[in-house]
């Protein structure tokens, strides 16, 4: 599965309508955005059952607002539905890899509450 450009009239949607969902927050001027959208690309090739969204925060300004993004890259995790992992700065391929192995395995009850810590890189 590719990546999809992330706006505010398709975000909810997307967090909605998927199990796991990543959004790279980025942008065109950022070297270390340009260093991590490779690494992001080949794991969303990895990942067909994952959704892996890119916002460009000088397009999405209203959407990096809400998303609280204080510095690019900035990758947020939601598991049916739930923000379960945000952190700044560029991952390796490794990290990336374990990030989604904990996204995918973290338990969320239908009530909405985590039986497991929040996943982290």
């Amino acid at each position: 599965m590719a990546t999809h450009e992330i706006t505010s009239a398709n975000l909810a949607d997307a967090v909605e309508k998927n199990d796991v969902v990543l959004l790279d927050f980025w942008a065109t001027w950022c070297p270390p955005c340009r260093a991590f959208g490779p690494v992001f690309a080949e794991a969303s090739e990895k990942h067909p059952d994952v959704f892996f969204g890119k916002v460009d925060v000088d397009q999405q300004q209203e959407l990096a607002a809400q998303a609280q993004i204080s510095a690019v890259p900035t990758l947020i995790v939601f598991k049916k539905g739930q923000v379960v992992y945000s952190g700044a700065g560029a991952l390796n391929s490794a990290q990336l890899e374990d990030l989604i192995g904990q996204a995918v395995a973290l338990d969320i009850p239908a009530d909405g509450a985590s039986k497991e810590q929040n996943a982290t890189a």
